[in-house]
């Protein structure tokens, strides 16, 4: 905050700190807001994916709100930091952010007290997967009037049946992807519950199948995807994304009931001597276009893009706040942030193209007046730091002195 009010006009560091932690203003609210104006320059029925992904922040401590020892995909390993799953509206390649919900590992749902320390509200202190979260912002989604023909995730969100599942259940279609592990069905599983063999002995009631199932890599495998024409999905700054592709009809089961979903397998091959594979289910009509399938798995690439970009030129990670309102209004700025971003992109897209965030962060802070430029102003500023770094050396001097007396009462 000091850093911010040295540059911006007419702020002091107390004030911004005031209006991010303690000011009462809804950050839902705000949210949803940016989710609406966004809706307004990218929904649509058909063309707009809303797709779901998570994103990790690396913290210190154990007091910041959901903060916890877990796996955190930005930096490929289980450190300590905090999770958010996020939606994004996506078209071509136009993305931007429109909702959050903050994971809360059970180890905090189960501590009541920690929860209230952080500020976190009543009927948020419930474990709720990542995967209810993301179902909560696709069904928030539609509430709140966006326009999106399809949802798209990653393997995270597909590595069992229920996200597909609960999805088709309320009306969406999907492009998930999935772990070449994942195990379908090339026919029918027509599971059954089998009869009793005799008069002694519990009736069965589990679902059995008489057919054997795969995993999704031993299928692409046969399919063979070095031998599949090549089909080119949109430009890239390296020319076009050229890809193989292959689409299997396959049936879905949970092993827990006699529902059997039949869906589309798609997989995708780039180009090159290192080819990356992505392999997904799809519940779209049959008649739809093979190319127009592939177009749409790829198009979690521009969400990944995004998030580089929320966090490079609009500070979504750079935060120090500990609770659950704070991180919240922070995340809300951030998409306002972001929405603008978006809306200079395609308000000059005939002019410059090629646009990006960055651009636009290089002009602002060229263009936008500044507090410091001139030589009191910067000095004073100087000087303020300085008398700040005093007081922390001060303050850490009589904190190590009482701790050394308490050791020495200790002792004696």
């Amino acid at each position: 905050m000091d850093r911010m009010a040295e540059v911006v006009l007419d702020s002091k560091s107390r004030n911004l700190q005031q209006f991010l932690t303690h000011s009462k203003w809804n950050a839902c609210d705000v949210i949803d807001h940016v989710a609406r104006d966004a809706n307004e320059l990218l929904g649509d029925d058909d063309l707009t994916g809303l797709i779901i992904d998570e994103t990790s922040f690396k913290k210190q401590g154990h007091k910041s709100v959901g903060v916890s020892r877990q796996w955190l995909g930005r930096y490929g390993k289980v450190d300590n930091g905090q999770v958010a799953v996020f939606g994004a509206l996506a078209k071509g390649r136009f993305v931007t952010p429109i909702d959050t919900r903050l994971y809360l590992p059970q180890k905090w749902t189960d501590a009541p007290d920690r929860c209230a320390d952080a500020g976190i509200p009543e009927d948020c202190r419930v474990f709720r997967t990542k995967i209810e979260l993301a179902l909560k912002i696709v069904a928030h989604a539609r509430k709140n009037g966006l326009r999106f023909g399809w949802v798209g995730a990653d393997a995270g969100y597909g590595n069992g049946p229920g996200f597909c599942h609960v999805l088709q259940q309320m009306g969406e279609r999907f492009v998930v992807d999935v772990h070449c592990d994942y195990h379908v069905y090339l026919e029918n599983p027509q599971p059954y519950i089998p009869e009793r063999r005799s008069r002694t002995g519990r009736k069965p009631t589990r679902y059995r199948t008489d057919v054997t199932s795969c995993a999704v890599s031993d299928i692409v495998a046969a399919a063979d995807l070095a031998a599949q024409p090549i089909i080119r999905l949109r430009k890239t700054s390296r020319g076009s994304l050229a890809v193989r592709a292959v689409q299997v009809p396959v049936f879905v089961w949970d092993d827990s009931s006699d529902s059997v979903d039949g869906w589309t397998l798609i997989a995708t091959q780039t180009l090159g001597a290192n080819p990356e594979t992505k392999i997904s289910l799809c519940n779209f009509s049959a008649g739809t276009d093979f190319t127009d399938l592939a177009w749409r798995q790829r198009q979690r690439y521009w969400v990944e893009r995004t998030f580089q970009d929320a966090k490079s030129e609009c500070g979504m990670a750079d935060y120090q706040v500990r609770k659950w309102s704070a991180w919240h209004h922070h995340m809300a700025l951030v998409m306002m942030a972001m929405l603008f971003m978006l809306h200079e992109r395609i308000r000059h897209k005939e002019l410059y193209p090629l646009l990006t965030c960055a651009d636009i962060e290089n002009l602002l802070a060229h263009f936008l007046p500044r507090r410091d430029v001139n030589k009191n102003e910067v000095i004073n500023q100087l000087e303020h730091r300085h008398r700040m770094r005093s007081a922390a050396a001060e303050s850490h001097s009589r904190n190590t002195e009482r701790y050394i007396s308490l050791i020495k009462g200790v002792r004696y």
